[in-house]
């Protein structure tokens, strides 16, 4: 995956991804559920020199210490995920892909925090935490 586009739903906000995910996750942490009204949100996780914003300017809500979250002031579309901690990484909504056709999920993280009234049929793994404390999957 190189130099893929995508942007919120009004179009006011536009970006360019490059280079190769670290990983793409279905998160099911309460704060992203409730950060985007959603069961789950899927993360491209990027190195942050691999993201651009091309128009628009995001609005950035801090919404636990040394987190920041990206979304369209305009809109309200969920657009990136950032951690003071990890600098040199970003979250960015999968689904805001003009060709979401570009990446797969590699598996779910935070599952402690699923909703009981959700369940998948695939076989990706699940993960009680996140890729700080596991690393990521190795990509070929």
């Amino acid at each position: 995956m190189t130099d893929h586009n995508g942007g919120c739903l009004c179009g006011a906000i536009r970006f360019r991804i490059t280079g190769v995910p670290l990983c793409v996750s279905h998160c099911h942490c309460t704060y992203c559920r409730r950060a985007t009204g959603a069961a789950f949100i899927t993360w491209m996780t990027m190195q942050s020199e691999h993201h651009e914003i091309t128009q628009g300017e995001p609005t950035i809500y801090s919404s636990s210490p040394g987190v920041r979250r990206g979304f369209c002031g305009a809109c309200g579309t969920t657009l990136s995920y950032a951690h003071d901690d990890h600098p040199e990484e970003i979250d960015v909504s999968a689904a805001l892909l003009d060709d979401q056709a570009q990446v797969a999920p590699d598996d779910h993280i935070m599952v402690t925090n699923m909703v009981p009234w959700l369940a998948f049929a695939d076989d990706l793994p699940r993960l009680d935490g996140g890729h700080w404390e596991v690393g990521y999957p190795k990509r070929d």
